[in-house]
């Protein structure tokens, strides 16, 4: 069974994640590759440091060997940013990488990537999955490893350099330079040690890394770079005095910050930190695009620069596309991916992290005091976020009641308008919201709620708690 959710096809190994539906996800895409008439071009393949991720590509590819479509895979454990790179970079009409992102360690899955490296729409994957439920195991092709490679249609290569390359032409190398910044990084035992690390010692930072080695359990820790998960960087930071901590979840493409005060920066301040720098140092234009349960802050930063904040659902395909639509400056989550115009057409953990690096050196300015000056300029706004399990029957109950229903419970202040767009969102007067969305990566339902005062968010909060007898 494999079912694309908002991030690619995940599912527990040795349960849904096996050999026999990896090959099935191939042989469906080698399928719609045939019937497109674009499997000549080949596809590019990637994988991460999780437990299978290399053997599963190797999976993957003697399928699309099997057909005669050429499989170009990187061949060294790789930020899934490089993938998306690779497929722009070299006109690819689709690319795969091995990953389950900040999933838990039992996890594992396929993203999917098309034309442009692009994450694959609902449409595309709709498409991919009638392709495959159109096969009966029989019909997926393999062939050995060692013999695709002999016949040329494996193809292992690493193209590192390229991508850390544009990276480096793409910020401001020498202010950096000049700056002499102290920088702690938290791959989270995933893959972006090697990419990080390269630019900022280019760049002659003071680099220090904690949980670099290779584990498949990732420290028994969630690999998503949060409040909880980052307590280890956060005492680095301030023990030895560093100006900024770096964390990336699993395969690099989410970014988490400790700033030079061990305080826990928000993926939402972080994409607030760079579009402001972006409009206002760099002198870009531009509007900016999130989705629906990330900060409304950005609306606020792009009100002031006389730019538009567009809002798009769940799902960072949402995000590329508006951004291609609108020109928009940047676009991302509340959940710590962002993409900046001009760079690829998906997260990018590494190139946020180069990004913020070079905002700190340009402005000669710590990150905790660049937010200060926005909340000045712009007033501040505080959100609370929780997250509930549920069983099959309460979440049965708890979407007839939201999504069919259309219930609310009773709320404290006025409402503006309600939006189904993804999930029940509940806009107020007072400029405040709540959404409660179902995620479509992991089995939780995600209360957030933004308001100007933090006690307002967590009182609302609560209030669904209790209206949805959490």
């Amino acid at each position: 069974m494999v079912k694309f959710g908002t991030g690619g096809w995940r599912a527990v190994i040795g349960d849904e994640f096996t050999k026999a539906n990896i090959q099935l996800l191939s042989q469906g895409l080698v399928n719609k590759m045939k019937s497109e008439g674009v499997a000549e071009q080949g596809i590019v393949m990637g994988y991460d440091r999780r437990f299978l991720s290399k053997e599963a590509m190797q999976w993957a590819a003697v399928v699309f060997a099997a057909a005669h479509i050429n499989v170009y895979l990187i061949n060294k454990s790789s930020p899934t940013p490089l993938v998306m790179f690779h497929v722009m970079k070299h006109e690819f009409p689709y690319g795969m990488m091995i990953t389950a992102s900040h999933n838990p360690a039992i996890y594992n899955g396929i993203k999917v990537f098309t034309a442009g490296g692009r994450d694959a729409d609902e449409v595309q994957t709709k498409d991919i999955e009638d392709y495959i439920g159109d096969l009966k195991p029989e019909d997926v092709q393999e062939t050995e490893y060692e013999t695709g490679k002999q016949e040329g249609y494996i193809r292992e290569i690493y193209p590192l350099n390229e991508y850390l390359d544009n990276i480096i032409d793409s910020v401001d190398m020498q202010a950096i330079r000049n700056a002499g910044l102290k920088v702690a990084l938290d791959p989270m035992y995933g893959v972006s040690e090697t990419s990080l690390k390269m630019i900022l010692m280019t760049a002659r930072c003071e680099v220090a890394t904690i949980h670099d080695r290779h584990d498949t359990l990732f420290g028994g820790k969630l690999p998503a770079p949060s409040a909880a998960t980052l307590h280890s960087l956060q005492n680095y930071v301030v023990e030895k005095k560093f100006d900024i901590g770096i964390a990336t979840d699993g395969d690099a493409d989410r970014i988490g910050v400790i700033d030079d005060q061990g305080n826990f920066l928000h993926p939402n301040d972080i994409l607030v930190l760079l579009y402001y720098y972006l409009v206002k140092f760099k002198g870009w234009s531009g509007p900016v695009v999130r989705n629906i349960a990330t900060t409304h802050m950005l609306d606020k930063v792009a009100e002031q620069f006389g730019e538009s904040c567009y809002e798009v659902p769940v799902g960072f395909k949402h995000i590329s596309a508006k951004m291609q639509e609108s020109g928009a400056i940047i676009g991302g989550e509340s959940s710590g991916g962002l993409t900046v115009r001009g760079h690829i057409n998906g997260k990018d953990g590494i190139y946020a992290a180069a990004l913020l690096i070079e905002m700190m050196a340009v402005t000669g300015k710590k990150l905790s005091r660049i937010m200060e000056d926005i909340y000045r300029e712009c007033g501040a706004i505080h959100m609370e976020e929780r997250d509930y399990q549920f069983t099959l029957e309460k979440k049965k109950n708890m979407h007839k009641l939201l999504m069919e229903d259309k219930l609310l419970p009773d709320l404290p202040e006025e409402i503006d308008h309600i939006s189904y767009l993804d999930g029940s969102k509940v806009y107020f007067k007072n400029g405040g919201w709540v959404i409660a969305r179902f995620s479509g990566t992991e089995p939780l339902l995600r209360i957030f709620c933004e308001m100007p005062q933090a006690s307002q968010a967590a009182e609302i909060c609560g209030i669904y708690e209790k209206f949805l007898e959490l």
